[in-house]
C-alpha cells in the first residue's frame, strides 16, 4: 500500500503534465524526434529509412490523438452507455450492431493475455482446454485518479458486473471467479458453450476507453463432455459477431505457427475482404525458433493487412505462476522490442497497441454514428407500432373493460352493415356474406325447386277421384288441388330453415372477423374473448329457435289457406289452360278418336284375355267347392294404370298446371319474406341488443381479474417491446449529446 501511495502522485503529475502538453510542445517533441531519427538512418540502408518514417509518422499520430484523448473519449464513452442501455434488454445484435472490438483466435493462442495486458489485471479464467465460454463484453472506462466524481473516494481499479446489479468489485481475483461461475450457470460444467455475453466494466486509469469481446478460442475436437459439434457452434458464435459490419475484428495468431494459414485471418477475410476493419496481433514472439524471426510478417511482406500488424510479448506461464508485475512485464515487452526489432519497437507492444485500438475505434464509431443514428429512429417507429399492436398496460380494469365491450358491440355492428374502416379486398365479409346466402344461395335454391317433383300421375289422379266420393266429377275438384298443392309448399320448409342455419352460423362466425382493433384485444385477452362468443351464442340461439318457429309458423300460414282468387292466379289463366286441353281443330279430334279406338280395342283383348285366365282357376275352385261363379276381384291398394284415358291425361295435365301457377306464387312468397324475418327477427336484434346484453351478463367487478387476465406471451412481448423502446429512447437521447466537435476524424494509426 505505501508503494501504491507514493506511485499515486507521481502516476497524477504525470498525467497532468501530459494533459498540459500544447501545440507547441508537441512540436517540440516532433523536432526532438525528428532530429533523433535522421541520424539513425544515416546508418540505415533504404528499406529500414522506409520502416523508420512509417514509425515516425505512426508516433506523430498518436501524440496527436494523445492531445486530443478528450473528444475522443467522450465518443466512446457514448457508445459504452449505448451498451448498457441495450444489456438491460437482453442481446439485440440484430437489430442495433455497436462499433466494438471483437477478439478472436484459436485457443491457447494469447488472447486472454492479450487482453489482460490491456487492462493491466489479472481476472480473465485459466486453464486447460476452452475457458472461454460465454462472450464476454468488457468495457474499459478510463477513470482519472483526480476524478473523485467517479472514484467516490476509491484509489485502485474497480469492476462491476451487469448481472449483479452494478455491485463493485474491487478484488480481482473476485472478479474472475465471478465470471467463472456466472459462466457455469449457463453451460454447466462440462465445457460446453452459450452465446449469451457477459457484460463487465472495469474502471481505470491504466487504459484509455475501448469496447472488447472476447470470444471462445477456435478448437477442432471435443474433449470431455463436449458436445460433438463444439467447433461449429464457436465458429457460428465468432462469424455472427464479426458479421457486424460495425465491429472492429482483433484476429490474434501466435508466431510460432505459420501466419498465412491463421485461421482467424481467413475468417476476417470472409467477412471483410477490403481489409477495412481487420486488425492483426501477433503473438508469443519471444517463443519463434533461435535464429528465426517475424520482420516479414511485421513488415507486412508476407501477408499484407490494411490496418496492421502489432506484435505483444506475453508473460509466460512461469511468469503468471510467480504473479509477474503487469508494470513489470510490460517493461520486459519493450525491453524485447527494443532489442529484437529495434526498426519496429515503436509501433510494437501492448501500450501501442491500446492508443492504437482506442483510435480505431473512435475513428469506426466516427463512421458509424450517423447510420447508427438513422437505424435507432427507424427501430423508434417499428417498436411504437409494435406496442399499439400489443396495447398499453391497462390502469383502470372496469373502464378498460367498458371500453372493450362498447369497442367490440360497435365493430360487430359495422361488419355487418359494411361500415367498418378495414375493407376486405380478397373475400367476402360480415354483411355481404348474409347478402350473397339470400340472393345467391337461397333464392337460387328456391328457384330450382321442381313444383311437381315427386307428384305422379297416378298420385294425381287418385287424388281428383278420392276428392268426388262415389259420384264422377264434371270439371276438377278444388279439394283435390288444395290437398296436392298443400304437400308441394310443405317442401319449401327444408331450403327455408337451412337459410335460418347458414345466417346463424355466419352471424357467429363474425366474432373472430370483425375488425382489426378488435381482433388485437381478442388476442390479448383471450377469456374475455372466450366469455364475449357464449353471450353471443346464446342470444343466438335463442334468436334461431324464436325465428325458425316464425319461418315453419309462415309455412304453415301458407298452407292453411289457398287462396285460388290471387291475382296471379287469374281467370284468364285458367281460361286459357282450359281452352288447350281440348283438341281445337278436326285432325287432332280424328287423331283422338284413333286413339281411343286403339285404346278401346287393346283394352277389349286385355279384358278377354283376363277372363279366359279366370275361367279356368274359376272352374276348378268350383269343382272343390270353394267358390261360386259371382265371386269377384279384389279392389287395389293403389290404383296403377299403365295408360290414361284421354279425359284422364286432361284432368292431370290441368292439375300440374295449376298446381305449378299456386307453387310460383307461394315460393315468391317464401323467398321474400324469409329473409326479411331473418334479418328483423336474427340480425337487427343482435345488432341493437349485442352492448347492453353484453354489459349485462359481463360487466361484474368480480369478474374482472379473469376476464382481463392476458395472453402470457402477449404480455411478454408488451414488455419486451415496452423495454426495447425506452432503451432506444434514451439510445436517442445519448447520440443526440454528440456535438459537433466530437465528430472530428482522426487519421488511421
Amino acid at each position: 500500500m505505501p508503494n501504491r501511495r507514493r506511485r499515486e502522485p507521481d502516476r497524477a503529475a504525470a498525467q497532468t503534465q501530459r494533459a498540459s502538453l500544447g501545440n507547441a510542445q508537441a512540436a517540440g517533441i516532433r523536432r526532438q524526434n525528428a532530429q533523433q531519427h535522421q541520424r539513425q538512418r544515416a546508418n540505415l540502408n533504404s528499406d529500414q529509412a522506409a520502416d523508420i518514417r512509417r514509425q515516425d509518422a505512426q508516433q506523430h499520430r498518436l501524440q496527436r490523438a494523445s492531445l486530443d484523448g478528450g473528444q475522443m473519449e467522450s465518443l466512446i464513452s457514448k457508445i459504452n452507455k449505448l451498451q448498457d442501455v441495450f444489456a438491460v434488454v437482453g442481446s439485440r445484435e440484430a437489430e442495433i450492431q455497436l462499433p466494438q472490438i471483437v477478439v478472436v483466435g484459436a485457443q491457447s493462442a494469447g488472447k486472454s493475455s492479450v487482453i489482460e495486458a490491456i487492462v493491466g489485471r489479472d481476472f480473465l479464467p485459466r486453464g486447460t482446454g476452452i475457458v472461454t465460454r460465454r462472450p464476454l463484453i468488457l468495457q474499459l472506462c478510463h477513470t482519472a485518479a483526480e476524478d473523485e466524481e467517479k472514484r467516490k473516494g476509491r484509489e485502485g481499479d474497480w469492476a462491476q458486473f451487469e448481472h449483479t446489479n452494478a455491485k463493485i468489485f474491487e478484488d480481482f481475483e473476485l472478479v474472475r471467479k465471478e465470471i467463472a461461475d456466472e459462466t457455469d450457470r449457463s453451460t454447466g460444467t462440462n465445457k460446453g458453450i452459450d452465446d449469451m455475453p457477459i457484460s463487465l466494466k472495469i474502471f481505470s486509469d491504466r487504459f484509455p476507453n475501448l469496447t472488447l469481446v472476447d470470444l471462445p478460442g477456435m478448437t477442432k475436437i471435443p474433449v470431455g463432455d463436449q458436445p460433438l459439434d463444439i467447433e461449429q457452434q464457436i465458429l457460428k458464435m465468432i462469424m455472427h459477431y464479426i458479421n457486424n459490419p460495425n465491429s472492429i475484428i482483433l484476429a490474434v495468431t501466435p508466431a510460432n505457427q505459420d501466419f498465412a494459414t491463421s485461421e482467424p485471418m481467413k475468417m476476417a477475410k470472409d467477412v471483410d475482404p477490403e481489409g477495412e476493419r481487420t486488425l492483426a496481433v501477433l503473438t508469443k514472439l519471444d517463443l519463434m525458433d533461435r535464429g528465426t524471426n517475424a520482420l516479414d510478417i511485421l513488415s507486412g511482406q508476407l501477408v499484407d493487412v490494411k490496418l496492421g500488424i502489432v506484435g505483444v510479448v506475453n508473460r509466460s506461464q512461469a511468469d503468471i505462476m510467480a504473479e509477474k508485475p503487469m508494470d513489470e512485464a510490460l517493461q520486459a515487452e519493450e525491453a524485447f522490442f527494443q532489442k529484437e526489432y529495434p526498426n519496429f519497437a515503436k509501433t510494437q507492444g501492448t501500450r501501442y497497441l491500446s492508443v492504437r485500438l482506442n483510435v480505431l475505434l473512435m475513428n469506426h464509431i466516427h463512421e458509424c454514428l450517423p447510420s447508427l443514428k438513422d437505424r435507432v429512429a427507424s427501430l423508434i417507429s417499428q417498436y411504437g407500432v409494435k406496442l399499439n399492436v400489443y396495447g398499453r398496460p391497462i390502469e383502470d380494469k372496469n373502464q378498460a373493460l367498458l371500453k372493450i365491450l362498447t369497442r367490440f358491440s360497435a365493430a360487430y355492428r359495422a361488419t355487418i352493415e359494411g361500415t367498418t374502416r378495414y375493407v376486405e379486398a380478397e373475400e367476402l365479409c360480415g354483411g355481404a356474406r348474409i347478402c350473397y346466402i339470400f340472393h345467391e344461395i337461397y333464392s337460387k335454391l328456391m328457384n330450382s325447386i321442381d313444383p311437381l317433383k315427386n307428384l305422379l300421375p297416378s298420385a294425381i289422379l287418385a287424388a281428383l277421384r278420392n276428392a268426388t266420393g262415389a259420384r264422377p266429377a264434371l270439371f276438377v275438384p278444388e279439394v283435390a288441388f288444395a290437398l296436392l298443392v298443400k304437400k308441394q309448399i310443405q317442401r319449401l320448409e327444408e331450403p327455408s330453415l337451412k337459410c335460418v342455419d347458414l345466417v346463424h352460423q355466419e352471424l357467429q362466425r363474425l366474432v373472430s372477423h370483425c375488425g382489426k382493433d378488435v381482433q388485437q384485444e381478442m388476442t390479448r385477452f383471450p377469456r374475455l374473448f372466450e366469455a364475449i362468443k357464449r353471450v353471443l351464442g346464446n342470444i343466438l340461439k335463442d334468436r334461431l329457435n324464436e325465428t325458425k318457429s316464425l319461418v315453419g309458423n309462415f309455412l304453415a300460414v301458407e298452407g292453411a289457406y289457398i287462396n285460388t282468387r290471387h291475382p296471379e292466379f287469374a281467370d284468364a289463366k285458367l281460361i286459357d289452360l282450359f281452352k288447350n286441353s281440348f283438341v281445337e281443330n278436326l285432325d287432332e279430334r280424328n287423331e283422338q278418336k284413333e286413339l281411343v279406338a286403339r285404346n278401346e280395342a287393346r283394352n277389349a283383348a286385355m279384358r278377354k284375355e283376363l277372363r279366359d285366365q279366370q275361367r279356368q282357376p274359376q272352374r276348378a275352385h268350383l269343382q272343390q267347392g270353394n267358390l261360386n261363379e259371382n265371386t269377384l276381384t279384389k279392389v287395389p291398394e293403389k290404383l296403377v294404370k299403365e295408360e290414361l284415358t284421354p279425359n284422364e291425361q286432361r284432368d292431370c295435365e290441368i292439375m300440374e298446371r295449376l298446381i305449378a301457377s299456386y307453387f310460383s306464387i307461394v315460393c315468391k312468397n317464401v323467398q321474400d319474406l324469409v329473409p326479411k324475418t331473418i334479418m328483423h327477427n336474427m340480425v337487427d336484434y343482435v345488432t341493437e341488443n349485442l352492448h347492453a346484453e353484453l354489459v349485462g351478463a359481463l360487466y361484474n367487478s368480480s369478474k374482472l381479474n379473469e376476464l382481463l387476465g392476458e395472453n402470457e406471451r402477449m404480455a411478454q412481448q408488451r414488455k419486451e417491446a415496452m423495454a426495447m423502446l425506452e432503451a432506444l429512447n434514451q439510445a436517442n437521447d445519448i447520440i443526440g449529446e454528440v456535438s459537433e466537435s466530437d465528430l472530428v476524424d482522426y487519421e488511421v494509426l
